[in-house]
């Protein structure tokens, strides 16, 4: 806990961010869902708790804050020590592709680089706008929602098997007003979508090895596992994605499915599949791209 004593000192914005991050790395604070580092995390947090956005000018930063205010922030700041959540979690909400979204440890926390390609039109790898579109193991909807923003004609499917992720996905759906266009699903996979079909299919799936989700620090493990492990070697919920998939894309349909840090366990399961591997600006890598046309022809020669 915070002695009281050693913290009369901290009076301004500046001295109660630098000693988060001071904090933050004498306790061992690990980092990866929004920030990569004990000082954002802790700017982060601060100018949450007094309600500041993060576009505040540098001079603000020395303003001084009242007694409730310090107290409420240092509160703050110890429940990230204490409890080794995610910031995105203690505060509810975090960013992804410019907007906004609900999150708590139902969901996983959203970083996925893929939302480089929804800001790019998932351009050069689509032509023609998709009008159907699924974002599959949806978790928040994050993904999903932000597509539809970006095409604005399209209607979109976000199915996950869990109904507490669900939940979460249909708050997501209303704060961004797009009840008409954007369903939530319950389904194991495509268990519940028979019979459609999609332009595109993007996936953020499980794919951790179970060992490596083991060897997982705090901060990960407050995540659903649901969300994160998958087998031995990772593989198990992929092998399922690709051999499905042709049946719910349409003939020129497209699916993108991230695998992370997977990628040794997804080659020598798959060494032959003809996957392209997009680029990120921003970092980030394990996302692959496959037409159904490809997808099929490696189907049918394994």
């Amino acid at each position: 806990m915070t002695d009281t004593r050693d913290t009369q000192a901290l009076t301004t914005v500046r001295d109660l961010v630098r000693w988060g991050a001071s904090e933050f790395g004498r306790r061992g604070l690990v980092f990866g869902h929004g920030t990569d580092n004990a000082l954002d995390e802790a700017f982060h947090l601060v100018l949450h708790k007094l309600h500041l956005g993060a576009d505040l000018p540098t001079l603000y930063l020395e303003s001084a804050l009242t007694p409730s205010e310090r107290e409420a922030v240092l509160a703050l700041l110890q429940q990230r020590i204490d409890t080794r959540k995610p910031a995105a979690y203690l505060i509810g909400e975090i960013q992804f592709c410019g907007l906004s979204f609900y999150v708590d440890e139902r969901v996983l926390v959203p970083r996925s680089p893929i939302a480089e390609m929804i800001e790019q039109r998932f351009s050069p790898w689509i032509g023609e706008d998709p009008l159907q579109i699924l974002d599959l193991c949806t978790g928040s909807g994050c993904i999903g929602i932000a597509t539809a923003v970006e095409f604005e004609d399209a209607e979109v499917d976000l199915a996950d098997i869990d109904g507490g992720a669900l939940e979460v996905c249909r708050r997501n759906i209303a704060r961004h007003d797009l009840a008409t266009r954007v369903t939530a699903i319950q389904s194991d996979l495509f268990d519940a979508l028979v019979g459609r079909r999609y332009d595109l299919i993007v996936s953020n799936p499980p794919y951790v090895p179970t060992a490596e989700w083991e060897a997982l620090s705090t901060e990960y493990k407050r995540e659903p596992k649901l969300a994160l492990e998958a087998g031995e070697d990772g593989m198990d919920i992929i092998e399922r994605i690709l051999c499905e998939a042709p049946d719910y894309l349409t003939e020129d349909g497209l699916l993108i499915c991230e695998i992370g840090g997977s990628l040794e366990e997804f080659d020598a399961r798959y060494p032959t599949i003809p996957v392209a591997w997009p680029e990120f600006v921003r970092g980030g890598d394990g996302v692959f791209v496959i037409s159904r046309a490809d997808l099929v022809a490696y189907l049918e020669t394994r």
